[in-house]
């Protein structure tokens, strides 16, 4: 994982199944583009899009995900989902967080700090997000996909993101070494793959018990934000979003999350964002 790559251009990639894997050295952003070509047929179940770098690049609500060049991973992967109801798709996203964050913490290096999941599907060290995980359901000829995008920030330095305003680090400074980005989504990819299979199998259950091991936040503090439309510009005014206050209490069996308001009311919440 810590040897030189090649080129991006030589890249050697396939999405689930061998389906084929599109390189863009640059485009605006893997997300959209899979989703018109998804929509249309153009591309088949499992295809896999990489960018080396992203001029519009977003994470959820629409909220800029930088994506400098040559140092990151910016990709798509069109994830079918047969078999699978709908109404438990947003799962895949937290065990696709999880599987992730298992292979990174096989990459950090010494030190009491270990990555960490958070509710619902980012990943952190610290408190700080290094790789975002954005999904919506898509439909090919009548048959539902999830057109999954991931950003992870890998080879580039924490300034790289100074004009963000918020504390970011990279996969290189938790590891102490460049990492191969190739070699990184190939094994990414792989054990997604069996990751969704798994999830097939067995549903969120055996998921759910291996995110609370990992998870540092149950039992903390946060801040749950509904309906949140924030943007980067009206991100600290909090505009558009319904926030409450209070403990976090459990994961549910189901993924969703139970949370103690301030007020003393415990909510089930299935979809939000989560502040620590």
């Amino acid at each position: 994982m810590f040897t030189p790559e090649k080129d991006f251009d030589h890249w050697n990639l396939s999405g689930f199944a061998s389906a084929p894997a599109q390189l863009f050295k640059t485009i605006e952003s893997t997300h959209s583009l899979m989703k018109q070509q998804a929509v249309t047929g153009a591309i088949q179940p499992g295809t896999l899009f990489v960018a080396d770098s992203q001029s519009a690049g977003r994470g959820r609500h629409e909220r800029t995900w930088a994506s400098p060049e040559g140092k990151n991973l910016y990709f798509n992967i069109l994830i079918p989902l047969d078999g699978i109801p709908l109404n438990v798709t947003p799962q895949i996203t937290q065990v696709a967080a999880l599987t992730f964050a298992e292979v990174f913490r096989d990459l950090q290096g010494p030190g009491e700090t270990r990555v960490t999941v958070k509710w619902p599907n980012d990943i952190l060290f610290g408190k700080s997000k290094f790789c975002g995980i954005l999904a919506e359901i898509v439909f090919q000829k009548g048959k539902p996909a999830l057109n999954m995008g991931v950003g992870i920030n890998v080879n580039s330095d924490p300034q790289d993101y100074a004009f963000l305003g918020r504390d970011v680090t990279t996969l290189k400074a938790i590891a102490g070494r460049t990492i191969n980005r190739e070699k990184l989504l190939q094994t990414l990819i792989g054990n997604l793959e069996r990751a969704v299979g798994q999830f097939k199998a067995f549903g969120i259950s055996p998921w759910v018990a291996a995110w609370k091991k990992m998870d540092q936040f149950i039992g903390a503090r946060g801040t749950i934000v509904v309906n949140n439309r924030c943007t980067d510009e009206n991100r600290n005014s909090g505009e558009g979003a319904t926030k409450k206050s209070g403990r976090i209490l459990d994961m549910q069996p189901d993924g969703s999350l139970l949370f103690q308001t301030d007020d003393g009311e415990v909510q089930t919440v299935y979809s939000a964002d989560l502040e620590i």
